[in-house]
Formats: C-alpha cells, sequence, structure tokens
C-alpha cells in the first residue's frame, strides 16, 4: 500500500514506538498495533502542544511523556519571547546574562555558527526589525509602505550577529538597543534535544515534530518516513514529499506571519536590508539535524538561489526544496 504524506505542522507532536505508523490526512496517525497512547496536551513556545508517545510499555511511555515535557518546558522559559520572565527576554531588557544555562549558550553559539556559514543571511539579532515593523502597523492607519526610512534604519543600526557575544558565564548584546530571537532556530534545537532523549528511551523507529520535523531511523518496515510539504497558499494541500532516515526537514514561508493584509511585510528578515523577504513562497531544508536544517530554511528565505546552491553544493547531505513566487518548484542536493 503507498504511504501517505504527514504535512508539517505548527503543534507539536512526538509519535514514538517500535510499531508500524502510517499518516491518515495531514495530522492523524494510525498504528498497526491497539496500543493505547500517552498524551499530554499544552502549550509551549508560542504553539500549541500535543505530545504522544506509543510504547508497548505504559510505564516507560509515561517517563518518556513527562520528560518530554519537562524538557520542552525548561527550553520555554530560556527561548520563549512570550514569557516575560524568559532568558531571551532578560537578556533583551538588560543587554546581558550573567551565568546563563548551558543550552543558551549551545543554542547562541550554533546560531552565530550558522550566521558565519551563510554570510549573515540567519541573525539571531533581528529581532528590532520585528519590533519596528510591529510598532509600526499597530498604529491606526498606518502607512501600507511600511515603517518611515529612518525608523527602519534605527532598527537595522542595531542588527549584527558580530555584536552577540557567547562565552560559557556570560552573554552580551555590545548594540545599544540590540535584541535577539530564536524563533528561527530553537524550535530545531529542541527537536534535537528530545531525539536525544528518546534514544536514550529506547526507541529507534520515532518521528518527532516540534515545530520541526526529524526521524530517528526508518519506519518500522525499513521504509521512509513520508513527509508533505504543505502548500503556504492552501490549507489542507500539499506540493511535495520528501522521504526521511535518520534526518530533520524545516520548512519557513513568508505566510507563516504577516504584519500587513497584503503579505508585503512577514517575519524573514532580509538583515542586509531590514526589508522583509518575498524572494519564494516556501524554502525547506533536509539535513543532518533539526537545528541546522530550522535555521538554514530561514536564512535561504532571503539569499538568492545561486548563493544557495553554492552553499548546498559545499555542505554535503543538505537538500532543499524552493518554491518560487510562482510555485514553479526547484531542488538542489550536494
Amino acid at each position: 500500500m503507498p504511504q501517505a504524506a504527514i504535512t508539517r505542522r505548527r503543534f507539536i507532536t512526538i509519535a514514538a514506538s517500535g510499531m508500524a505508523i502510517a499518516a491518515l490526512g495531514n495530522v492523524r496517525a494510525a498504528w498497526t498495533r491497539d496500543i493505547a497512547p500517552m498524551r499530554w496536551r499544552g502549550s509551549a513556545l508560542g504553539a500549541q502542544v500535543s505530545i504522544e508517545i506509543h510504547h508497548p510499555d505504559p510505564r516507560a511511555a509515561m517517563e518518556l511523556v513527562d520528560a518530554s515535557v519537562h524538557m520542552v518546558r525548561r527550553f520555554e522559559r530560556l527561548f520563549s519571547l512570550y514569557r516575560s520572565d524568559s532568558a531571551i527576554c532578560e537578556l533583551n531588557r538588560s543587554g546581558v546574562l550573567i551565568a546563563p544555562e548551558p543550552d543558551m549558550v549551545e543554542l547562541l553559539r550554533a546560531a552565530l555558527r550558522l550566521s558565519q556559514l551563510t554570510d549573515g543571511a540567519f541573525d539571531p539579532t533581528v529581532q528590532p526589525l520585528w519590533q519596528c515593523c510591529e510598532r509600526h502597523f499597530a498604529r491606526a492607519g498606518a502607512d501600507a509602505a511600511g515603517p518611515p526610512p529612518q525608523e527602519l534604519a534605527e532598527a537595522l543600526a542595531k542588527v549584527g550577529y558580530a555584536g552577540l557575544r557567547v562565552s560559557d558565564d556570560r552573554i552580551a548584546l555590545a548594540r545599544r538597543g540590540a535584541s535577539i530571537t530564536l524563533n528561527g532556530i530553537a524550535q530545531g534545537y529542541a527537536t534535537d534535544r528530545v531525539v536525544e532523549l528518546l534514544r536514550r528511551g529506547g526507541l529507534s523507529t520515532t518521528l518527532v515534530d516540534i515545530g520541526e520535523i526529524r526521524a530517528i531511523g526508518a519506519r518500522p518496515d525499513g521504509t521512509p518516513w513520508r513527509i508533505g510539504l504543505a502548500d503556504a497558499d492552501a490549507a489542507g494541500r500539499t506540493f511535495a514529499t520528501i522521504d526521511l532516515i535518520d534526518r530533520a526537514v524545516a520548512t519557513s514561508s513568508g505566510s507563516g506571519f504577516r504584519f500587513d493584509r497584503d503579505g508585503k511585510f512577514n517575519h524573514l528578515f532580509d538583515p542586509a536590508t531590514g526589508r522583509s523577504s518575498a524572494r519564494y513562497r516556501s524554502v525547506s531544508v533536509v539535513a543532518a539535524t533539526a537545528t541546522e536544517a530550522d535555521a538554514l530554511s530561514t536564512a535561504f528565505s532571503v539569499m538568492s538561489e545561486q548563493h544557495i546552491a553554492e552553499l548546498v553544493a559545499a555542505r554535503p547531505g543538505l537538500e532543499v526544496v524552493l518554491s518560487n513566487a510562482a510555485g514553479q518548484l526547484r531542488t538542489l542536493r550536494s
């Protein structure tokens, strides 16, 4: 029987088992054996959360659920811009974090490596651009052309990953008024850490989705997990599928968040210009880790196709699916 596609979705699902899994529709899974899953539902990292662990041992399943929830909650206290008491909000308020937690240091170091790799196309310090657009479009009668040039220039002057200083005992923002966002990488990092947890728990065939998707091994029958890439402009429809075995996939699209009705201003900011990117309808990246796939899908959204192709050619194991403004697809592989 052909495999159906699992469509990338915005809420968190961990579907873990040694049993076979097949996708039904775009968000649900059916198991070949009647195993009652252990479930937890809530919200975290700015999204609705649903964690399900399918495991033949109910006690082991419950322990994995509890451990996964605890880990996701801990990351939320570090990385979430939606919590005023998070570590990232404290850094943005004061410009410095003393004795930061190791996960914050690890993630920021990964962010800086990926910033260097993409020549700054991925940049965690673009938060002032978000704030500039948010303030502008919150005003009554906001100009559809976007923030005034002077306001945009002032925000852009605060952007630049070179001004983010990270060490084991201190994180600092060198530019006055600078702030960071980890929305283009934190979900990937959380996915990778949960994968590590589930591997330690003995799971060898699992699909984890915490905003980004990563497969542990193949499906129990040895075939790849098949992931459907959602059409940004047509809910419930996919435009391509990707097969995963021990790989991760992440997708970025300007339609994920729009400041204005026409969608000219979205969350994918080009750190070089301060403007939102409209190069592609969507960018999907397959990589060894969800952290890398997440950050690169963000970076590639503002990069030219030629620049993307050059980076892919130089970095083994990458696969990129570009959907241009007209909906035409191109796949790049290293």
